[in-house]
């Protein structure tokens, strides 16, 4: 029994962060798609804490071009990485071009913005950290599969350390 709960306890943190791999497109590969997909789930998973400041914009011009290719798409975004902590309400002033990207992408893009309770709560960070806009989620991972299983495609936001080099 000990074991068992040892070999759990190790597999737990992986279980969360496996995501349906075999549903990532790249954006050049969604678009190119003769019909539209049921839907897009952004997912942005990454170690640096400054990774929204690039990842939200490039989110926001991708959800403009799946718009004005697949008019009507429903879009979702789902961060579960270090970058998350960016978004509570603690940091809401310090971050606020971060919160008003997250806004706006709600507010005008319908969009909507999950942030992972499980990865957070390992930080000892609570779900009530992060301001009513946001939706935390209990898993990140099981969130996004949420998703994949009402058939939309998933796409993987590039990490901050490819997008600072990337022209803007």
């Amino acid at each position: 029994m000990i074991l068992l709960r040892a070999a759990l306890l190790l597999l737990f943190p992986l279980l969360l962060t496996t995501t349906a791999v075999a549903s990532s497109l790249t954006l050049e590969q969604l678009l190119a798609k003769p019909t539209p997909p049921a839907g897009v789930v952004f997912e942005i998973v990454d170690r640096d804490p400054q990774a929204l400041e690039f990842a939200l914009p490039w989110v926001r011009q991708a959800a403009e071009k799946i718009e004005e290719r697949f008019p009507g798409v429903p879009m979702a975004l789902v961060t579960h990485g270090q970058e998350m902590f960016a978004l509570q309400e603690k940091d809401r002033q310090r971050n606020a071009a971060l919160h008003e990207q997250v806004q706006s992408l709600k507010r005008d893009r319908n969009i909507p913005v999950h942030v992972c309770e499980t990865y957070a709560g390992w930080k000892g960070v609570v779900p009530e950290a992060f301001p009513a806009y946001i939706d935390v989620a209990p898993s990140g991972p099981a969130q996004i599969n949420n998703y994949i299983a009402l058939d939309y495609q998933r796409l993987v936001v590039p990490r901050a350390a490819l997008l600072r080099k990337m022209p803007k």
